[in-house]
C-alpha cells in the first residue's frame, strides 16, 4: 500500500494526531458536563477554568474557531441566565 518513506512517515502522523485530537475532544466535552454542574453551584472557578480550556483547544486548531466562540457564549449566557433570576 505504502510507495514511499514519505508516504509511511505521513501515515504515522496521521496517527498520533488522530490519537491526540481525540483525546482532547473527549476532554472538552468532559468540560462541558463538569460547566453543566458548576452553573447550578454558581461556581465562577471551575467556569472560567472551563471557558480558558475550549480557547486553548480553538487556538491549537483541535477545534474550529466558531465553534468554541459558539460553546462559550453558550456557557456565559447560561450563567447569566442562572446568576440573574
Amino acid at each position: 500500500m505504502y510507495i514511499n518513506k514519505s508516504v509511511k512517515k505521513r501515515h504515522r502522523q496521521s496517527l498520533k494526531r488522530q490519537k491526540r485530537n481525540k483525546i482532547a475532544k473527549s476532554g472538552i466535552k468532559n468540560v462541558l458536563k463538569k460547566v453543566n454542574m458548576a452553573i447550578q453551584k454558581n461556581d465562577q472557578i471551575t467556569i472560567k477554568h472551563s471557558i480558558k480550556i475550549i480557547a486553548k483547544n480553538a487556538s491549537k486548531k483541535i477545534i474550529h474557531r466558531k465553534n468554541a466562540s459558539r460553546k462559550i457564549s453558550r456557557i456565559m449566557k447560561k450563567n447569566y441566565v442562572a446568576n440573574n433570576i
